[in-house]
């Protein structure tokens, strides 16, 4: 049986980082020599393991994705699974619409960019990796993507948020494409987008006011319970939407 190797992308934000620690656990509780390839966008992270290995990767660029993949075909023959944990909510200098006179072209591009059109371009050039992975209709290879609950259009209730919720929407939509084109091309891969929670990082912080304590998760929580949802996963559930208690998403 090969090793099993993992691909975080986004690994130093706070979900990311969390599952990055609980995948070396894994490899440390088995005894394996699986890796985890880890990447970060501006600087390296001052956190080192045995088998951890960081990649600079701008998830923007798809010449940066390339090349990130191109270095982690210089250490491995395979990715097992790829786990997508960017995301972007907010920056300095905008905050989620709460009204359509807010909306701003550059920050909606922006948004668009990196939570829909990055995960695309990242299974784009990682596809022959995940094509060597050891897998069986029921432990299939993994890619799966953090997507938020507020990406389903039948679940809005509350409008706003026109950049992040439109963003979600289209990533729902690239990844159901993209499973349905690899259940033909790539079989026993399982394409999942998942719902962490509302967990306590960076990025939630500015809106977790109207959220009951027992509520909001921890990012250690959330991603034990996001890999016991994927450890779960079939082949023959690839194309769903699920939160962290993998009970399925309306779209």
């Amino acid at each position: 049986m090969k090793q099993k190797n993992y691909l975080v992308i986004g690994g130093t934000g706070g979900i990311g980082q969390a599952i990055v620690k609980e995948l070396l656990q894994r490899i440390a509780n088995e005894q394996s020599d699986g890796k985890v390839y880890v990447t970060y966008h501006k600087s390296q992270p001052d956190f080192a393991a045995d088998n951890l290995y960081w990649i600079s990767m701008d998830v923007s660029d798809e010449g940066s994705i390339e090349q990130a993949i191109a270095d982690i075909k210089q250490h491995t023959t395979h990715i097992d699974w790829v786990i997508n944990c960017v995301g972007l909510l907010h920056t300095t200098s905008n905050q989620p619409e709460k009204a359509l006179r807010q909306l701003e072209t550059g920050f909606f591009l922006q948004s668009m960019q990196i939570n829909a059109l990055a995960g695309l371009l990242i299974a784009k050039h990682i596809k022959p990796l995940l094509a060597k992975a050891e897998r069986s209709t029921d432990k299939p290879a993994i890619f799966a993507t953090i997507s938020a609950r507020v990406g389903s259009i039948s679940d809005n209730q509350l409008g706003g948020w026109y950049s992040y919720r439109m963003s979600k929407a289209a990533l729902n939509m690239g990844m159901k494409n993209l499973s349905i084109e690899w259940s033909r091309s790539l079989k026993d891969v399982c394409v999942v987008v998942m719902q962490p929670g509302t967990v306590d990082t960076q990025l939630s912080s500015p809106f977790q006011g109207n959220v009951a304590d027992e509520k909001l998760f921890s990012p250690a929580y959330s991603a034990e319970r996001l890999l016991e949802v994927l450890d779960s996963m079939s082949a023959a559930q690839s194309g769903s939407f699920v939160d962290w208690a993998g009970e399925s998403i309306p779209w």
